[in-house]
Protein backbone atom coordinates (compact mmCIF):
# COMPACT_ATOMS: atom_id res chain seq x y z
CA UNK A 1 0.00 0.00 0.00
CA UNK A 2 1.68 3.29 -0.98
CA UNK A 3 0.71 6.38 0.88
CA UNK A 4 2.14 10.06 -1.11
CA UNK A 5 5.11 11.96 0.91
CA UNK A 6 3.41 14.15 3.59
CA UNK A 7 6.17 16.40 4.63
CA UNK A 8 6.79 19.69 2.62
CA UNK A 9 5.62 23.41 1.83
CA UNK A 10 3.95 25.23 -0.57
CA UNK A 11 2.93 28.63 -1.15
CA UNK A 12 -0.59 29.02 -2.07
CA UNK A 13 -2.43 32.02 -4.27
CA UNK A 14 -5.63 33.59 -2.88
CA UNK A 15 -8.89 32.72 -4.52
CA UNK A 16 -11.44 35.62 -5.41
CA UNK A 17 -14.75 34.57 -3.47
CA UNK A 18 -15.29 37.52 -0.91
CA UNK A 19 -18.03 38.17 1.89
CA UNK A 20 -18.33 41.26 3.75
CA UNK A 21 -16.63 41.56 7.50
CA UNK A 22 -16.18 44.19 10.38
CA UNK A 23 -13.06 45.85 10.07
CA UNK A 24 -10.62 44.27 12.49
CA UNK A 25 -7.18 45.33 14.10
CA UNK A 26 -4.86 43.59 16.44
CA UNK A 27 -1.23 41.62 16.15
CA UNK A 28 -1.99 39.47 12.80
CA UNK A 29 -4.26 41.75 11.02
CA UNK A 30 -1.75 44.52 11.34
CA UNK A 31 0.59 42.68 9.89
CA UNK A 32 -1.35 41.25 7.40
CA UNK A 33 -2.51 45.36 6.43
CA UNK A 34 1.12 46.39 6.07
CA UNK A 35 2.83 43.42 4.63
CA UNK A 36 -0.34 41.99 2.47
CA UNK A 37 0.92 38.58 4.28
CA UNK A 38 -0.65 35.21 5.84
CA UNK A 39 1.91 32.63 7.34
CA UNK A 40 -0.51 29.59 8.14
CA UNK A 41 0.76 26.19 9.43
CA UNK A 42 -1.12 23.25 8.40
CA UNK A 43 -0.62 19.27 8.79
CA UNK A 44 -0.80 18.03 5.25
CA UNK A 45 -1.19 14.53 5.85
CA UNK A 46 -4.41 14.52 6.98
CA UNK A 47 -6.43 13.11 3.70
CA UNK A 48 -9.61 14.49 3.35
CA UNK A 49 -9.18 17.23 5.32
CA UNK A 50 -5.66 18.37 3.99
CA UNK A 51 -3.32 16.19 2.28
CA UNK A 52 -0.74 16.86 -0.47
CA UNK A 53 -1.25 16.18 -4.28
CA UNK A 54 1.07 17.20 -7.10
CA UNK A 55 2.92 18.94 -5.25
CA UNK A 56 0.19 20.92 -3.81
CA UNK A 57 -1.98 20.95 -0.48
CA UNK A 58 -5.76 19.96 -1.34
CA UNK A 59 -8.49 19.06 0.60
CA UNK A 60 -11.16 20.30 2.68
CA UNK A 61 -9.32 22.69 4.94
CA UNK A 62 -7.15 23.83 1.82
CA UNK A 63 -10.64 25.02 -0.10
CA UNK A 64 -12.31 27.02 2.97
CA UNK A 65 -8.39 28.60 3.47
CA UNK A 66 -8.63 30.16 -0.31
CA UNK A 67 -12.19 31.55 0.82
CA UNK A 68 -11.00 32.87 3.80
CA UNK A 69 -8.10 34.41 1.83
CA UNK A 70 -10.52 36.09 -0.53
CA UNK A 71 -12.45 37.83 2.56
CA UNK A 72 -9.35 38.87 4.25
CA UNK A 73 -7.98 40.17 0.78
CA UNK A 74 -11.42 42.00 0.46
CA UNK A 75 -11.68 43.13 4.19
CA UNK A 76 -7.89 44.80 4.21
CA UNK A 77 -8.44 46.28 0.76
CA UNK A 78 -5.43 44.49 -1.11
CA UNK A 79 -4.71 41.68 -2.53
CA UNK A 80 -2.86 39.29 0.63
CA UNK A 81 -0.98 36.83 -0.55
CA UNK A 82 -0.55 33.48 1.42
CA UNK A 83 2.41 30.71 2.63
CA UNK A 84 1.39 27.48 3.75
CA UNK A 85 3.76 25.83 5.83
CA UNK A 86 3.10 21.57 5.64
CA UNK A 87 4.68 20.56 9.17
CA UNK A 88 4.42 17.70 11.61
CA UNK A 89 1.41 18.38 13.94
CA UNK A 90 3.66 18.15 17.11
CA UNK A 91 5.25 20.91 16.38
CA UNK A 92 2.34 23.01 15.05
CA UNK A 93 0.74 24.40 18.36
CA UNK A 94 4.21 24.93 20.00
CA UNK A 95 5.37 26.96 16.86
CA UNK A 96 2.01 29.33 16.90
CA UNK A 97 2.81 30.42 20.55
CA UNK A 98 6.43 30.74 19.66
CA UNK A 99 5.17 33.14 16.71
CA UNK A 100 6.78 31.08 13.82
CA UNK A 101 4.10 31.93 12.07
CA UNK A 102 0.46 33.45 11.82
CA UNK A 103 -2.24 30.70 12.51
CA UNK A 104 -3.48 27.77 12.59
CA UNK A 105 -5.25 26.48 9.26
CA UNK A 106 -4.97 22.82 10.28
CA UNK A 107 -7.74 20.76 12.19
CA UNK A 108 -7.25 20.74 15.61
CA UNK A 109 -9.80 19.20 17.90
CA UNK A 110 -10.93 21.33 20.79
CA UNK A 111 -10.48 20.32 24.15
CA UNK A 112 -10.33 21.54 27.62
CA UNK A 113 -6.69 21.96 28.00
CA UNK A 114 -6.07 23.67 24.46
CA UNK A 115 -9.02 25.66 24.70
CA UNK A 116 -6.95 27.51 28.18
CA UNK A 117 -3.75 28.24 26.34
CA UNK A 118 -5.24 28.57 22.34
CA UNK A 119 -7.85 30.40 20.37
CA UNK A 120 -10.05 28.22 18.39
CA UNK A 121 -12.42 29.62 16.01
CA UNK A 122 -16.39 28.10 15.20
CA UNK A 123 -15.98 24.47 14.40
CA UNK A 124 -15.44 23.63 10.56
CA UNK A 125 -16.34 19.24 11.40
CA UNK A 126 -17.57 17.51 13.98
CA UNK A 127 -16.84 13.66 14.58
CA UNK A 128 -16.61 10.95 17.06
CA UNK A 129 -13.39 9.19 17.88
CA UNK A 130 -13.73 6.13 15.54
CA UNK A 131 -12.20 2.59 15.82
CA UNK A 132 -10.89 1.05 12.25
CA UNK A 133 -9.61 -2.64 11.88
CA UNK A 134 -8.47 -4.69 9.41
CA UNK A 135 -11.29 -5.99 6.42
CA UNK A 136 -10.41 -9.71 7.58
CA UNK A 137 -11.18 -9.29 11.25
CA UNK A 138 -14.74 -8.29 11.78
CA UNK A 139 -15.87 -11.08 12.99
CA UNK A 140 -13.38 -11.10 15.71
CA UNK A 141 -13.26 -7.30 17.05
CA UNK A 142 -16.89 -6.36 16.84
CA UNK A 143 -17.37 -3.68 19.92
CA UNK A 144 -14.94 -1.70 21.62
CA UNK A 145 -14.59 -4.06 24.04
CA UNK A 146 -13.11 -6.72 21.91
CA UNK A 147 -10.07 -3.97 21.60
CA UNK A 148 -9.37 -5.56 25.31
CA UNK A 149 -5.90 -7.03 25.04
CA UNK A 150 -5.34 -5.41 21.59
CA UNK A 151 -2.40 -2.65 20.21
CA UNK A 152 -4.63 0.82 19.40
CA UNK A 153 -2.21 3.37 16.73
CA UNK A 154 -3.07 6.83 16.97
CA UNK A 155 -1.43 9.96 16.11
CA UNK A 156 1.02 11.36 19.02
CA UNK A 157 -0.60 14.90 20.07
CA UNK A 158 -3.74 14.23 18.62
CA UNK A 159 -7.31 14.55 20.16
CA UNK A 160 -7.20 10.82 19.94
CA UNK A 161 -4.77 10.40 21.78
CA UNK A 162 -6.25 11.16 25.06
CA UNK A 163 -9.78 9.60 24.29
CA UNK A 164 -7.67 6.20 23.65
CA UNK A 165 -6.33 6.58 26.86
CA UNK A 166 -9.39 6.92 28.27
CA UNK A 167 -11.13 3.85 27.22
CA UNK A 168 -8.07 2.02 28.23
CA UNK A 169 -8.12 3.71 31.67
CA UNK A 170 -11.95 2.86 31.92
CA UNK A 171 -11.61 -0.49 30.83
CA UNK A 172 -9.07 -1.07 33.63
CA UNK A 173 -11.59 0.49 36.12
CA UNK A 174 -13.76 -1.76 35.06
CA UNK A 175 -11.56 -5.36 35.69
CA UNK A 176 -10.77 -5.58 32.26
CA UNK A 177 -7.53 -5.92 30.87
CA UNK A 178 -7.56 -2.92 28.66
CA UNK A 179 -5.24 -2.19 25.64
CA UNK A 180 -2.10 -4.67 25.23
CA UNK A 181 -0.51 -1.13 24.20
CA UNK A 182 -1.09 1.90 22.67
CA UNK A 183 1.05 3.05 19.77
CA UNK A 184 1.85 6.50 19.08
CA UNK A 185 2.88 7.39 15.34
CA UNK A 186 3.97 11.24 13.76
CA UNK A 187 0.88 11.17 11.24
CA UNK A 188 -2.13 9.15 11.09
CA UNK A 189 -0.94 7.62 7.56
CA UNK A 190 1.82 5.77 9.85
CA UNK A 191 -0.70 4.58 11.59
CA UNK A 192 -2.77 3.03 8.49
CA UNK A 193 0.34 1.21 7.10
CA UNK A 194 0.91 -0.01 10.55
CA UNK A 195 -2.83 -1.71 10.86
CA UNK A 196 -2.16 -3.07 7.15
CA UNK A 197 1.11 -4.53 7.95
CA UNK A 198 -0.38 -5.90 10.85
CA UNK A 199 2.08 -3.74 14.11
CA UNK A 200 -1.31 -2.38 15.32
CA UNK A 201 -4.71 -4.51 15.47
CA UNK A 202 -7.06 -0.86 15.65
CA UNK A 203 -6.26 2.99 14.42
CA UNK A 204 -8.11 5.62 16.23
CA UNK A 205 -9.18 8.72 14.41
CA UNK A 206 -11.61 11.02 13.76
CA UNK A 207 -14.83 9.33 11.97
CA UNK A 208 -15.06 11.48 8.70
CA UNK A 209 -11.10 10.93 7.27
CA UNK A 210 -11.21 7.16 8.47
CA UNK A 211 -14.75 7.14 6.56
CA UNK A 212 -13.27 8.37 2.76
CA UNK A 213 -10.18 6.09 3.70
CA UNK A 214 -12.41 3.29 4.06
CA UNK A 215 -13.99 3.88 1.36
CA UNK A 216 -11.09 4.46 -0.90
CA UNK A 217 -9.44 1.16 0.49
CA UNK A 218 -12.86 -1.17 -0.03
CA UNK A 219 -11.53 -4.81 1.47
CA UNK A 220 -8.53 -3.37 3.18
CA UNK A 221 -10.46 -1.95 5.91
CA UNK A 222 -13.50 -1.23 8.06
CA UNK A 223 -15.14 0.96 10.51
CA UNK A 224 -15.76 -0.76 13.79
CA UNK A 225 -17.62 2.17 15.09
CA UNK A 226 -17.10 5.02 17.54
CA UNK A 227 -14.57 4.39 20.42
CA UNK A 228 -16.92 6.64 22.88
CA UNK A 229 -20.23 8.62 22.74
CA UNK A 230 -18.30 11.86 23.14
CA UNK A 231 -18.64 14.08 20.13
CA UNK A 232 -15.65 15.86 18.99
CA UNK A 233 -15.19 19.44 17.17
CA UNK A 234 -12.45 20.25 15.00
CA UNK A 235 -11.27 23.70 14.50
CA UNK A 236 -8.87 26.26 13.81
CA UNK A 237 -6.50 28.41 15.79
CA UNK A 238 -4.91 31.61 17.02
CA UNK A 239 -2.76 32.77 19.73
CA UNK A 240 -4.70 34.10 22.62
CA UNK A 241 -3.36 37.78 21.91
CA UNK A 242 -5.15 37.31 18.11
CA UNK A 243 -8.94 36.49 19.54
CA UNK A 244 -9.63 39.26 17.10
CA UNK A 245 -8.19 37.64 14.39
CA UNK A 246 -9.71 33.90 15.48
CA UNK A 247 -13.54 36.58 15.39
CA UNK A 248 -12.82 37.23 11.87
CA UNK A 249 -12.67 33.54 10.97
CA UNK A 250 -15.22 32.37 13.01
CA UNK A 251 -17.56 35.00 11.31
CA UNK A 252 -16.42 34.07 8.34
CA UNK A 253 -17.36 30.57 9.02
CA UNK A 254 -20.39 31.11 10.05
CA UNK A 255 -21.43 33.00 7.11
CA UNK A 256 -20.18 30.26 4.88
CA UNK A 257 -22.29 27.72 6.60
CA UNK A 258 -25.43 29.62 6.31
CA UNK A 259 -24.93 30.44 2.50
CA UNK A 260 -24.87 26.84 2.23
CA UNK A 261 -21.33 27.00 0.60
CA UNK A 262 -19.42 25.30 3.28
CA UNK A 263 -22.12 22.39 3.36
CA UNK A 264 -20.72 22.58 -0.05
CA UNK A 265 -17.47 21.95 0.46
CA UNK A 266 -17.99 18.95 2.68
CA UNK A 267 -20.41 17.23 0.31
CA UNK A 268 -17.42 17.36 -1.91
CA UNK A 269 -14.84 15.18 0.10
CA UNK A 270 -16.66 13.79 2.81
CA UNK A 271 -19.91 12.90 0.88
CA UNK A 272 -22.25 13.99 3.29
CA UNK A 273 -22.64 17.48 5.21
CA UNK A 274 -21.87 18.29 8.67
CA UNK A 275 -24.20 19.79 11.88
CA UNK A 276 -21.66 22.13 13.36
CA UNK A 277 -22.45 24.51 16.34
CA UNK A 278 -22.15 28.40 15.94
CA UNK A 279 -21.94 28.45 19.59
CA UNK A 280 -21.46 26.73 22.70
CA UNK A 281 -18.95 24.07 21.43
CA UNK A 282 -16.14 25.53 23.81
CA UNK A 283 -15.22 24.26 27.23
CA UNK A 284 -15.40 25.73 30.07
CA UNK A 285 -12.84 28.51 30.64
CA UNK A 286 -11.68 28.14 26.81
CA UNK A 287 -10.56 31.88 25.29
Amino acid sequence: MAFPNFIKAAGVAAALFALPVAALAGPVMDKVKETGKLTVATEASYPPFEFTKDGKIVGYGKDLLDLLMAALSKEVGKEVTLEQLDLPFQGILPGLSAGQFDFVATSVGINADRAKRYAYTRPIAVSAQTVMIRAGDAETLKTPEDLNGKIIGTQMASASEPVARGFDEKMKAEGKPGLAELKLFTSYPETYVALANGSVDAVVQSGPALAVLVKERQGVFKLMGPLTDQKSFLAWVARPEDGDFRDFVSKFFTEINKSGEMGKLQEKWFGFKMDTPDSDYLPEGAL
